[in-house]
């Protein structure tokens, strides 16, 4: 198959969706599908997902990509997979799932967190951050506390998008970025820490092992490729979690590139040549999905999901129409504040047990009152993390924009005012992770130079702060942590 011929199918398994792109030789999407996931939410703070799942929905979305664009399918040369980070899939020895998925924004492990970084004093400068209740190792050890018969039938333990792979080809990989999530990783290094496995209570052989994210780590069996109509023996690549797929996606492989990731959860994210970790700002520094990269990041857990969040629980349920009618009455700063902590709070708080909160409601609130304050309360915990960044040493001039959060312009205008930075909205911006699979996809089969591959996508919008909305939301930021500071006694009880 020759390259002007060959088309790459990107995976993203997200935390609401799982995307499938098809990319051809000139990195055109040829082809787009989407299907919804569930989240389970068996007790407060919980989140879990059926691996199974997963497997249907990619099942699905195949069955729609071929029916629609039978050409580009028939020409695939490789899969990229990209995927939620931190999730906890355990597995026994026959490779069967043995619980739900524990995923990234689930807090039941935040007791486990502090005990694990309790047992070193330098846990942060090795893997990167200190490890949070939403991260694989604390999660480990409430399984064994907490779980212990399936604990004991324990025989391996991947991230979501790697249980996908295992799934396709059999095989037990991962690549540094994910690995990075899983508080298990020597970051710096890339590689397996034995001291911080064994503080988790497993062992070297529960874990996959990592390859870099461009290469070539597995090939879809027969079994697999039957299922989801694709030809056997086609080379997976090792890809990368969604944050670095994303950056990936919109060609932030420099040192220095900046970019916001606005999906579910929300990531600020800074490429780095080397890796600089700042665990006591809670700024992860983890490892890219290329080679010799690695990212500063602060991680929030909520993105645009209070959005839908507020959408859900408002008796129209028609999220455009209710921004329509908020930009048209939008003159500036809204007098309601909002907290956006509905599944706790990572990136500056790690703080599992944090609620959401609206402040200053009275008789004559409005819906379009509380649309507006959670768009800026989501904005606000940006700032606050950007201040959090600058803090360690990290300043960008400009941002570029990935995520469903992307298709309100609105929102995006008043992020470039909030944030005090050049906002660039680049072309397929909602689907960065996918495209950024692609492209691992791509290089794992065509030899290519990375730089030549990951360039920046053309952009679609360039968005300027207002100078005077920027000073009025920068006054904001200091009531916005009070209101946190003042309930997070009441938040905690």
């Amino acid at each position: 198959m020759t390259s002007s011929s060959a088309t790459y199918l990107g995976i993203d398994l997200g935390t609401t969706a799982l995307k499938c792109i098809i990319t051809d030789h000139k990195q055109r999407v040829a082809g787009l599908a989407e299907v919804a996931l569930a989240i389970s939410r068996p007790r407060p703070g919980w989140a879990e997902q059926n691996p199974q799942d997963w497997w249907l929905a990619l099942e699905k979305a195949c069955k729609v990509l071929r029916a629609r664009q039978p050409s580009a399918w028939g020409r695939i040369a490789a899969i990229g997979l990209s995927g939620q980070m931190h999730g906890a899939v355990i597995l026994d020895g026959a490779g069967q799932v043995l619980r739900p998925a524990i995923l990234w924004n689930d807090g039941r492990a935040g007791a486990e967190a502090g005990v694990f970084n309790g047992r070193f004093s330098d846990v942060g400068l090795i893997a990167g951050v200190p490890a949070v209740a939403g991260f694989t190792a604390p999660k480990l050890l409430w399984l064994q506390a907490h779980e212990p018969r399936i604990f004991k039938q324990l025989a391996m333990v991947l991230a979501p998008k790697d249980y996908l792979r295992f799934r396709m080809s059999g095989e037990f990989i991962t690549d540094p970025c994910d690995a990075s999530g899983m508080s298990l990783l020597d970051v710096g290094r890339r590689t397996w820490s034995s001291a911080l496995v064994e503080a988790a209570g497993i062992r070297l052989e529960n874990l996959p092992r990592i390859d870099e994210g461009p290469r070539a780590s597995a090939h879809l069996h027969k079994s697999a490729a039957d299922f989801l109509g694709l030809p056997a023996v086609l080379p997976i690549a090792a890809g990368a979690g969604d944050a670095a797929a994303s950056a990936i996606g919109i060609g932030a492989i420099n040192d220095g590139d900046g970019f916001i990731s606005l999906g579910t959860s929300a990531q600020y994210f800074v490429t780095t040549k080397r890796f600089r970790p700042r665990p006591k700002q809670m700024i992860q520094a983890l490892s890219h999905g290329l080679p010799g990269l690695w990212y500063q990041v602060a991680a929030l857990l909520n993105g645009a999901s209070p959005l839908g969040w507020l959408n859900g629980i408002l008796p129209d349920g028609n999220i455009q129409k209710l921004l329509q009618r908020t930009e048209r009455r939008y003159a500036g700063p809204g007098r309601l504040l909002f907290l956006p902590y509905l599944s706790g709070e990572r990136t500056p708080h790690n703080d599992p047990a944090a609620r959401a909160a609206f402040h200053g409601l009275h008789a004559g609130t409005t819906q379009e009152d509380l649309a507006l304050a959670v768009l800026e309360g989501v904005a606000l915990s940006l700032l606050d993390c950007q201040d959090v960044l600058e803090q360690s040493g990290t300043r960008v001039a400009e941002l570029l924009v990935a995520g469903g959060g992307t298709r309100s312009t609105f929102w995006m205008q008043m992020l470039a005012s909030v944030l005090n930075r050049r906002i660039i909205i680049p072309k397929g911006s909602d689907v960065g992770a996918a495209f950024g699979a692609a492209r691992l996809a791509r290089l794992s089969v065509t030899g290519e130079a990375i730089a030549a591959v990951c360039s920046k996508p053309k952009a679609l919008l360039h968005l300027e702060p207002e100078q005077k909305l920027s000073k009025a939301y920068g006054d904001r930021l200091g009531d916005f942590r009070a209101l946190y500071g003042a309930l997070k006694g009441i938040q905690n009880v």
